[in-house]
């Protein structure tokens, strides 16, 4: 018999995962390719700060939307930073990224070091409450997500410019909010990177199943034994696609 309550919590929480995994399959797949795999943590983690500055500026903080509208700045400057970076210190990229992403960590730390509620903002931002999401807080990613999809189907080759970092930053911006840093990237990276190596017509399909049985196993094991969210769906989400990539050989062949 299945307990209503828990039904209630779990289906925004997975709704939340699948509008995630919408986007940033495709944008893994890109940032891989790309070989900047610390460009997600970066972005993510400046996304993170300026919802921080928001939190402790007071003057910021009482400004209509200022927990959407800062975050959103600083990852798109974050962006623009890293694709100035990427036309005139390319083979320095990667590290240079590392390095934006420990400085905002850093920073983030430090406005927070005198907040008593410092820690707890901290860890929702790194770990993210997904579930706690409700339908209401899911409309404005939801459109958000159509609209980036649409935009790379209708110009694919954005995703191969300058316009992946804009595209990116959008994306990030409203993931940290929903779901965390931590799984902002593993959502990214796993699924993509289950399928890397895959040349099948079935590749996207298999990467999008590679994070829906990632998110669902996660969250019905957090829920069953008390475990955080984020942390559970991190590790099912790895645990899947390690089991892709051990069983791609046999999948090729049943799928050839």
């Amino acid at each position: 018999m299945f307990d209503l309550d828990l039904l209630s919590i779990l289906l925004p929480a997975f709704a939340a995962g699948i509008l995630v995994l919408s986007t940033h399959v495709l944008l893994g797949s890109q940032v891989l390719k790309r070989g900047i795999i610390f460009i997600d943590l970066a972005i993510a983690q400046v996304a993170a700060l300026g919802a921080i500055i928001a939190h402790t500026n007071h003057d910021i903080e009482h400004l209509p939307f200022s927990g959407v509208w800062m975050p959103a700045l600083f990852a798109l400057l974050g962006a623009g930073f890293i694709a100035w970076l990427s036309k005139r210190m390319a083979d320095e990229l990667e590290a240079i990224i590392g390095c934006f992403y420990v400085l905002s960590a850093v920073a983030a730390m430090l406005l927070l070091s005198n907040d008593p509620h410092g820690a707890e903002m901290l860890k929702q931002l790194m770990s993210g409450q997904i579930l706690w999401v409700n339908w209401s807080q899911l409309l404005f990613p939801a459109i958000v997500s159509f609209l980036v999809l649409l935009t790379i189907a209708w110009k694919p080759s954005l995703l191969e410019g300058a316009g992946f970092y804009l595209l990116f930053a959008l994306v990030i911006t409203l993931s940290v909010e929903l779901v965390g840093v931590y799984l902002v990237f593993s959502s990214l990276i796993l699924p993509a990177l289950a399928v890397n190596k895959y040349l099948g017509k079935a590749k996207w399909a298999i990467a999008y199943l590679v994070g829906i049985v990632g998110y669902g196993v996660g969250l019905v094991l957090s829920a069953s034994f008390d475990l955080p969210s984020g942390a559970a769906i991190v590790a099912t989400l790895a645990l899947t696609a390690v089991a892709f990539r051990l069983l791609q050989p046999k999948l090729a062949k049943v799928l050839a």
